[in-house]
C-alpha cells in the first residue's frame, strides 16, 4: 500500500482497522514481550507504550501474525493474491530513491555508544543467555552487493562488556555469507542495521535462501518498494559508506570485521565450543545454540527523536511465519512459473514447515504434456533451497492452507515408489535444522562444515493425469437447511464446526 511508508503509518492504518491493541501498562522486554507475543499468536498486533527501563522507546509486536491483516496492508483479498503482487515485484523491482534528510538520523550519538541502553532487545525464554536484537535488518547498497541492494535479519548479541560491538550471526549460503566471503580479511564491510521500517521492507528481508530467483546484485529494496508500491527511501549513513533505510525507527551504523569472531554468549565463549550452549530459539522451532560469529563494530546510533518505535517478532509464531515465507513463497511460485509456465496456482509455507524447511505447491495439469513437470518443480526448489527438507505437489482440488486436506493427498494419492524421492543427497543442509545434527553425540559441537545433508524428500501427491477420472471427489446435494433449522440454530452449529468441516461443507455442494 503506497501510503504505508513507515511504521509508523502502518501502526496508524491497523488502529483504524481495528486491529491494534495499545497498551499503557508497563512491560519488560525480558520475557514479558516474548510470553505476550506468544499468549496472543495469530491474533491482534499490539504497540506497547511503555517498556521498562526504556522510557523513550516502544514496542511492537505481531504485526504480520494474522494473513487477512497482511492482506489489508496490501490492498488484495487474501494470502494467495499477496502472493502473486509478490511476484510481480519480484521481475519488476521499484529503484529505490536516496534522499538527504531521514527521519532515522534526527538523533545522532557517535560518543559513549551502548546499543543496549538505546535497542529494547528482547529475550524469549528463561534459558536465553540475555537479551538479544534479532529484529534487525542488515542494510547493504551499492558496491558490496555488486551493484544491487540486499536486506535480511541476521541475530546479534551486545553482551554487558561489549556496549559498542555484538557477534552477527550470517547463515552459511546467504546474502551477506556471499559479501563475507567475497571481502574476508581484506577490507570491513560497510553496513547499517535498520529497526522499525517500512511494512514491505520486512516481508522482503525474511525470505532468504532463494538466491535462484533474488541472486547477489539484485536489488532487493527495489522488490519492497515495488511490493509498497513506492521507492523505498534511503539515507546516507553518518559514518561509515553505507546506506540506512530513511523510515526506520532506530539505525545502528557500523562494519563488519572479517579478521575478528566473537563470541555469542559468556558460556560459549568459557567452553570455546560452538553450537553446545542455548541461545534463543531458532526458525526450526527448536532451541537455538551460540556460535563464535564475525565481529560488527558499531560507530553510530541514530533514531527519530519522538519516542521510536521497535519491532523484534519472536521465532517460530506466525508472525515470524509471515516474515520468512510470504515473499519465499512467492519467489518459489516465481521458480515453478519459470521451469513450466501456468502449471503451478499456489504455493503455501505453512507455520509446520518451519518457514524455509518445506513448501506445498498447488498444481492444475492442463493436458497429458505437463505430467512430470510437478517433480522436476519439486527437485528444483529442494535444490536450491538450503534448509528445505520436504516439498509436496497436489493437484488445484486441494487446499494448500488445509493441513487435513493435505494429508488426505498424501494418504490417497501417494504411490510409495513412484511418488517419494530423494532429489539432493549429498548437498549442503542448514545447521540450524536438528535433523541435520541429530547423529551428533552429546556436547559434541554443531557447526555446518561437519553437517552431512541426507536429503530433502520430495513427495508427489498429485492425480496422474491420465487417471484423473478414477479420483472424483464427490459433490453433495446443496439444500436450504433453513427448512428445518432456525437462523439461530443454523449460525450456532456453524460456529460448533472446525474449520476443516466448513471448508468441506461449503466446497463439496
Amino acid at each position: 500500500m503506497e501510503y504505508l511508508k513507515s511504521l509508523r503509518d502502518t501502526l496508524e492504518f491497523l488502529k483504524n482497522e481495528d486491529e491494534l491493541i495499545i497498551v499503557e501498562e508497563e512491560i519488560d522486554p525480558h520475557l514479558e514481550i516474548a510470553g505476550v507475543q506468544k499468549a496472543l499468536d495469530n491474533s491482534y498486533a499490539v504497540l506497547f507504550e511503555k517498556l521498562k527501563g526504556y522510557p523513550e522507546a516502544r514496542m511492537a509486536i505481531n504485526l504480520f501474525s494474522h494473513p487477512q491483516r497482511v492482506a489489508k496492508m496490501f490492498e488484495v483479498n487474501n494470502l494467495r493474491e499477496f502472493k502473486l503482487k509478490a511476484r510481480e515485484a519480484i521481475t519488476n523491482p521499484l529503484k529505490p530513491v536516496e534522499v538527504d534528510k531521514a527521519p532515522c538520523q534526527e538523533v545522532v550519538i557517535t560518543e559513549n555508544i551502548d546499543v543496549m541502553k538505546v535497542i529494547p532487545g528482547i529475550s524469549h525464554t528463561e534459558k536465553d543467555s540475555g537479551r538479544t536484537i534479532g529484529g534487525g535488518i542488515t542494510c547493504v547498497v551499492g558496491r558490496y552487493f555488486d551493484g544491487g541492494s540486499h536486506i535480511g535479519f541476521n541475530r546479534m548479541s551486545f553482551l554487558p562488556d561489549r556496549k559498542d560491538y555484538s557477534s552477527i550471526q550470517i547463515s552459511p549460503g546467504s546474502h551477506m555469507w556471499q559479501i563475507a566471503t567475497k571481502y574476508y580479511k581484506k577490507e570491513p564491510i560497510p553496513l547499517t542495521i535498520n529497526m522499525g521500517i517500512p511494512t514491505a521492507c520486512y516481508l522482503v528481508a525474511g525470505s532468504g535462501f532463494n538466491y535462484a530467483i533474488l541472486p547477489k546484485s539484485y536489488d532487493e529494496l527495489g522488490v519492497a518498494g515495488a511490493l509498497q508500491g513506492s521507492p523505498i527511501e534511503i539515507v546516507r549513513a553518518k559514518t561509515v559508506d553505507a546506506y540506512a533505510i530513511a523510515n526506520a525507527e532506530f539505525v545502528l551504523e557500523g562494519y563488519i570485521d572479517t579478521t575478528q569472531r566473537v563470541w555469542e554468549t559468556p558460556e560459549a565463549k568459557e567452553s570455546g565450543k560452538q553450537g553446545v550452549h542455548p541461545f534463543h530459539p531458532e526458525w526450526s522451532g527448536y532451541m537455538g545454540r551460540a556460535y563464535r560469529t564475525y565481529k560488527f563494530v558499531v560507530t553510530a546510533i541514530t533514531h527519530r527523536k519522538n519516542r521510536p518505535v521497535y519491532y523484534n517478532p519472536i521465532v517460530h509464531g506466525y508472525d515470524d511465519n509471515a516474515i520468512d515465507t510470504y515473499v519465499r513463497a512467492a519467489s518459489l511460485w516465481e521458480l515453478a512459473e519459470r521451469i513450466c509456465p501456468g502449471l503451478v496456482t499456489d504455493v503455501h509455507i505453512p507455520l509446520g514447515m518451519t518457514d524455509w524447511g518445506g513448501a506445498i505447491f498447488q498444481v492444475k495439469k492442463r493436458t497429458q504434456f505437463d505430467e512430470g513437470y510437478q517433480k522436476s518443480i519439486l527437485a528444483a526448489a529442494l535444490a536450491i533451497s538450503q534448509g528445505m527438507r520436504l516439498a509436496i505437489a497436489v493437484d488445484d482440488d486441494i487446499n494448500v492452507y488445509s493441513p487435513e486436506d493435505v494429508l488426505w493427498a498424501l494418504t490417497t494419492r501417494v504411490s510409495p515408489a513412484r511418488d517419494i524421492f530423494f532429489p539432493t543427497p549429498g548437498t549442503r543442509g542448514q545447521t540450524f535444522q536438528p535433523a541435520e545434527r541429530a547423529a551428533a553425540a552429546p556436547g559434541r559441537e554443531w557447526v555446518s562444515h561437519r553437517i552431512a545433508f541426507e536429503s530433502g524428500i520430495a513427495i508427489d501427491a498429485t492425480v496422474p493425469f491420465e487417471f484423473r477420472d478414477v479420483f472424483e471427489r464427490p459433490e453433495y446435494p446443496e439444500v436450504n437447511i433453513e427448512r428445518w433449522f432456525s437462523k439461530d440454530i443454523i449460525e450456532k452449529a456453524v460456529s460448533r464446526q472446525c474449520e476443516y468441516a466448513r471448508y468441506l461443507a461449503e466446497t463439496r455442494r
